[in-house]
């Protein structure tokens, strides 16, 4: 696994934005205007090394899904990448979107939504991103548990809240995506995994382009039934009964190895913010 630190600019075309802090708000306000989508237990990631399919724990987590539906909805995960991959740890998406031909985008987020710590963070599962120090932060961003992480992010700043899983297949892909050499450049990515560029490139200051990334080309809606879990039964989360917020932090818990899961999706400022439109 090559590790890179790159001094050059990450993006051929480079453009500054400010941005705009999601803010805590009623969960309520959210989930009304989810209502009138379609309740998905079952969704399919389409990725450049692979499709595979994800179901999600709509009973348990309403709140975490349903924020989840509202980006898919919105088609805010088409043409997104995955921007952090950490080996033997965890893959990471949903923060930015890249198009052939244009500038890398930020997603644009809805206000952050309660933490719901109801599942372990096993190997398979897909958890929210969120700042540290902030239980209550999750908008936009997941990621995988490529092993079982439940020992630290069961717990850590409020337990991450794990709302759906992959099977086998699904964790193959994820495993082969986090086989990629992953790069650290100074527009704020960090471990970013690339396709097709090497530590050479990187020595020669050859910009990221379009095809090194890893895209998430859509993320679909294949069964709208609420439970379609059957038999199945997710690891429940029992460290969190022993969590304890810190005094000093409003509830939040320290950064630790987890910090930058959500601080990427607020600190690179080099990107174009998009909004996208319903489809």
């Amino acid at each position: 696994m090559i590790k890179y630190l790159a001094s050059i600019s990450l993006f051929p075309k480079y453009k500054t934005t400010i941005a705009r802090n999601g803010k805590l708000a009623c969960a309520s306000a959210l989930l009304s205007l989810c209502a009138l989508q379609a309740q998905a237990t079952t969704v399919q990631f389409q990725t450049s090394l692979g499709d595979f399919e994800v179901n999600l724990y709509d009973e348990h987590t309403p709140i975490t899904v349903e924020n989840f539906l509202a980006y898919v909805n919105a088609g805010s995960y088409t043409d997104s990448i995955i921007h952090r991959s950490v080996d033997n740890f965890i893959v990471q998406g949903g923060g930015y979107t890249w198009e052939q031909d244009e500038n890398p985008a930020r997603i644009e987020t809805n206000p952050a939504i309660l933490n719901e710590p109801v599942y372990s963070n096993v190997a398979g599962t897909i958890a929210m991103a969120k700042t540290g120090n902030n239980v209550n932060s999750a908008t936009s961003q997941w990621f995988f548990n490529l092993k079982d992480n439940g020992a630290n992010l069961d717990i850590q700043n409020g337990g991450f809240t794990v709302f759906g899983h992959t099977d086998a297949a699904g964790l193959a892909i994820l495993e082969s995506i986090s086989d990629l050499p992953v790069y650290s450049f100074q527009n704020s990515f960090e471990s970013m995994p690339l396709m097709d560029y090497t530590t050479d490139d990187a020595n020669n200051q050859v910009p990221v382009e379009y095809e090194h990334a890893v895209k998430i080309y859509a993320i679909t809606i294949l069964d709208a039934t609420v439970d379609t879990l059957g038999n199945e039964t997710p690891v429940e989360n029992e460290r969190i009964d022993s969590y304890e917020p810190p005094s000093n932090s409003n509830g939040g818990s320290g950064g630790g190895s987890l910090t930058l899961l959500g601080l990427l999706g607020l600190t690179c400022l080099g990107l174009v913010r998009r909004k996208r439109t319903p489809r």
